[in-house]
């Protein structure tokens, strides 16, 4: 007789914020957890070990979606070191650190632009 296979969730900017908890649920559902992050390796591990501690397998790597052939690579070597995918949460987005009112359009627009870059590349990178 086989084991059953392990779950898999890939969290993308999971070192932190909605992405760290959305891990931590889901390793607390049974998931094994590929953890991504652009510039926070420290919290990327982090939530490793707070997915280890549930007793789930966690993986990290570093992924920037913005650059869509390179992400879909670095996407495939965590598919690849978890064995599988079957939920993918597509949290990498971007943002500005200024107050609301001196944000001009153009900010708008570039954050805009970045966002729905990564909104699409990660889906597309892992089918």
């Amino acid at each position: 007789m086989t084991a059953p296979q392990r779950k898999v969730a890939i969290v993308t900017a999971s070192d932190s914020g909605i992405g760290s908890r959305c891990a931590e649920m889901l390793a607390e559902q049974g998931f094994d957890i590929g953890i991504t992050w652009r510039s926070d390796e420290e919290g990327a591990q982090r939530t490793a070990r707070r997915v280890e501690e549930t007793g789930q397998r966690a993986e990290t790597i570093q992924l920037d979606l913005a650059d869509p052939p390179e992400g879909g690579k670095v996407l495939q070597q965590l598919i690849d070191k978890l064995g599988r995918i079957d939920v993918l949460v597509n949290n990498a987005g971007a943002n500005f650190k200024a107050d609301f009112m001196d944000v001009t359009w153009e900010d708008w627009r570039k954050t805009f632009s970045v966002v729905m870059r990564r909104a699409i590349n990660a889906p597309i990178s892992v089918r």
